[in-house]
């Protein structure tokens, strides 16, 4: 087994590098040891790299025990952002979901010091009402198993990503996920003490999914976002921030090309000096 990297560091300044997931077969052929079993994966997967968003809860959580595993599988310093799962997202009245997202925190929060944000993913679908919408953020906990939590919206209506869904962040004092995919909707407004963004376009053709003068760029809008800065050229639904307080920064790199997103995940961190 590879050796650990030295431990990365958290908190303020701070900058952490994934992928979605870490079971996907392609992998098994670019990323993963010739021969490496499919236990040891995520074991492998977190010594390259300096965080994971877990997609499975998306579909179901798992049990507290299963959370503890994974984080006993995983060093000092990696972080885990995780997906809340579909049946709250999803649910036709947000605000009535406080016992489930009770429980979903209570058995994730087993990853302690290992979880980072929790992202609340809502497709486009013209469902979202404001005031059902405000109620549900104000019951997500701000706390779990003694640790602080950390909330991230990725908003995928169109309609209701506006400046009033920023305004109403802010209030609650939870991020919204930046993208670059076309697809969804694209802004990078900031107002917490953190910052949260999914690249979604590696293509298939290049070894490290981006090219390096992408790849170098983002380097540098995350460098800024750290710094506290808010980086010029990108899309805001409101007037961007002066400088704040520095910021934890998580990048992961999600669909596109995914056979992909390993090597551009590693060569961000190279990029940045963490390889």
């Amino acid at each position: 087994m590879t050796p650990a990297r030295s431990r990365p560091p958290t908190g303020a300044g701070a900058i952490h590098v994934g992928v979605g997931g870490w079971v996907y077969a392609p992998w098994r052929d670019n990323f993963y040891p010739a021969g490496l079993v499919q236990r040891l994966e995520l074991e492998y997967a977190s010594r390259q790299l300096t965080a994971i968003e877990i997609n499975g809860t998306y579909y179901g959580a798992q049990k507290p025990a299963t959370y503890a595993k994974w984080r006993e599988q995983t060093p000092p310093g990696f972080v885990f952002s995780a997906k809340a799962p579909m049946r709250i997202v999803q649910a036709r009245v947000l605000a009535k979901t406080g016992k489930q997202v009770e429980d979903f925190v209570g058995g994730i929060a087993e990853l302690g010091d290992r979880l980072g944000p929790l992202v609340w993913q809502f497709e486009g679908q013209g469902r979202l009402q404001r005031e059902d919408f405000a109620a549900f953020l104000a019951l997500l906990p701000r706390s779990a198993g003694g640790r602080h939590l950390r909330h991230v919206l990725d908003v995928r209506d169109a309609a209701f990503a506006n400046a009033d869904l920023i305004a109403l962040a802010r209030q609650h004092e939870v991020a919204t996920v930046f993208t670059d995919a076309a697809e969804h909707p694209n802004f990078a407004d900031l107002g917490t003490d953190f910052v949260y963004a999914r690249l979604m376009r590696t293509q298939a053709s290049r070894a490290t999914g981006y090219t390096a003068q992408a790849l170098a760029g983002w380097a540098d809008i995350a460098r800024r976002w750290a710094h506290g800065e808010d980086p010029p050229g990108l899309p805001h639904l409101l007037e961007p921030l002066k400088k704040a307080a520095p910021r934890e920064v998580y990048v992961y790199f999600i669909n596109g090309a995914k056979e992909r997103n390993p090597a551009a995940a590693m060569a961000l961190l190279a990029a940045l000096g963490k390889r």
